[in-house]
């Protein structure tokens, strides 16, 4: 299992379930556009979104957790494009990737209760998190699951995405 997590080459083969890739997709798509918000939007989504009562504190403060969010935004883009390389080319890591998305979350949750934030109302961004980390474990386990392990697999296969790189 340890060689499904850290493979000895970065390479396009997919050796696990065929349902962990479609899986893996719209994470991604959930990535960058999570990203994108905090970067291009007015308050990085601090307040529209997490619902940070902005409007309650001095400008200068309101903008240092702009600014803050748009910088959060340019983190989770990297780790976005360098989810899509993999779903693209480097499939191999995937069974990686998805361990990190589960440890991403396990650690947020572990922050979050060290040093709670004060929001103004409750933010729909906690439910996607947990949706997106539960998504993640499901593919994480399937990923590990061997091609021809299950009923139907060969099936399945057919249905895998093909992305080629250009």
């Amino acid at each position: 299992m340890l060689h499904r997590i850290l493979p000895p080459a970065f390479d396009n083969q997919f050796p696990g379930h065929p349902l962990a890739l479609w899986l893996f997709a719209p994470i991604v798509f959930l990535k960058v556009m999570a990203a994108q918000t905090h970067i291009f939007t007015a308050d990085g989504g601090a307040q529209s979104i997490s619902t940070i009562p902005l409007d309650t504190y001095p400008a200068s403060a309101a903008q240092n957790i702009i600014g803050l969010f748009a910088r959060i935004g340019l983190e989770q883009l990297a780790f976005a494009l360098l989810l899509l390389l993999a779903l693209v080319r480097y499939r191999s890591v995937i069974p990686l990737l998805y361990l990190m998305l589960v440890g991403h979350y396990l650690a947020l949750r572990a922050i979050s209760a060290a040093k709670p934030l004060v929001f103004a109302g409750t933010s729909g961004v906690k439910y996607m998190s947990l949706a997106i980390s539960i998504v993640s474990l499901v593919g994480l386990v399937l990923s590990l699951v061997p091609r021809g392990a299950s009923a139907g697999a060969g099936r399945a296969s057919e249905a895998v995405p093909h992305i080629h790189a250009p």
